[in-house]
């Protein structure tokens, strides 16, 4: 046996330095290492051998063996790198061009473009675009903006507090809506002003319309001799801009803690005549009311203005109006979304309908 080995590894070694293709090596790999080769076999047959032939036997064949799979495998690799060369060389197709169709190179999400329709809108109306923390703390996401020590929002079943975040005022949590902006910018800038302060925002919501992470844009306007008409006013032009020039308005007295009055908006139905679809069947937006709630709203509280009384804001001499809105909200209205969760998959079938 041990000669057969040596004149297997012989001839074997002699075509393999011979071979011209990686194909023809590949051959010669399953000619003479393969499952049913010669070599392999007699590998197999060491352990029928007597006992003092078996150890020079099984080493010989073994060394053989592995010389012949190093020498393969050296060979296969010049082959690959030369073979590689030829076929770049004698290729006229560029690989580094786009493939046909050239694919869309992406668009904005539609949260995204709905924010900078909206902020659009109020920039063409003179607001200034600012933005704020995610994380704040009790005293400016809840005491300065004149939320009562017992308010609901405050639990921790609502909100998310932040481990080891401080206690009291200085508390540490993920903000529930971006209102207090409006105190850090009274702070820091005199009256009057005009913001909107977009951004995301965190409740413990989740269905088909609420997530525990949303998108929302808190309007402030403060001068001296601001009214209710103002705030309509402006809301109106916001109306009209994002769901058309015939939308109207209706104001419904509502509850805000930093608002006195406050009003929660509706805006006429887009999609039907007074509640009624063109088919004559109510219709499914508006649920046959002709109207459809779009934001809260209200004149600033002036216990808001007492909390930053001396940064400029008198509670006798200056009004103000403030308003938030969802983004999510927004964009479902205007595109006909029936799940909130739609925007957070990640699914291409959806996404690409707004690109």
């Amino acid at each position: 046996m041990v000669e057969r080995v040596a004149e297997i590894q012989k001839q074997a070694e002699a075509e393999i330095s011979a071979a011209s293709s990686s194909a023809a090596l590949e051959e010669l790999r399953v000619q003479y290492l393969g499952r049913k080769a010669e070599l392999p076999q007699l590998l197999r047959d060491v352990a029928g051998l007597p006992p003092e032939q078996r150890g020079e036997a099984g080493r010989t064949a073994n060394e053989a063996r592995q010389a012949l799979e190093a020498m393969i495998e050296g060979a296969a690799a010049r082959f690959q790198a030369t073979e590689m060369s030829a076929a770049l060389a004698e290729d006229n197709v560029d690989i580094t061009l786009p493939g046909s169709p050239v694919e869309a190179v992406g668009h904005h999400h539609l949260l995204s473009a709905t924010r900078r329709e909206i902020e659009d809108v109020f920039c063409g109306l003179g607001y200034t675009v600012v933005e704020g923390p995610e994380i704040e703390t009790v005293h400016y996401n809840f005491d300065a903006l004149n939320h009562a020590p017992a308010h609901p929002a405050r639990a921790r079943s609502d909100t998310f507090y932040i481990e080891g975040g401080g206690e009291g005022p200085d508390e540490t949590l993920l903000r529930t809506h971006t209102s207090p902006m409006q105190i850090r910018i009274m702070e820091q800038t005199p009256p009057p002003i005009a913001l909107i302060v977009p951004g995301r925002v965190f409740r413990r919501d989740s269905d088909a319309t609420h997530t525990p992470q949303f998108h929302q844009i808190e309007g402030l306007l403060v001068d001296e001799g601001v009214t209710l008409a103002d705030l309509k006013g402006t809301l109106l032009a916001f109306a009209r801009a994002i769901f058309g020039a015939d939308r109207e308005l209706r104001l419904r007295p509502h509850f805000f803690p930093f608002t006195e009055p406050s009003v929660e908006v509706d805006v006429s139905c887009f999609m039907c005549q007074q509640g009624a679809a063109p088919d004559g069947e109510r219709c499914s937006l508006c649920k046959g009311t002709g109207w459809l709630e779009v934001l809260g709203s209200g004149m600033v509280d002036p216990n808001v203005f007492a909390a930053v009384s001396e940064h400029g804001y008198d509670p006798d001499t200056h009004q103000g109006f403030a308003f938030g809105l969802g983004i999510e909200r927004i964009a479902m209205l205007k595109h006909g979304v029936p799940d909130l969760r739609f925007f957070y998959e990640n699914d291409l079938r959806f996404l690409r309908q707004f690109g």
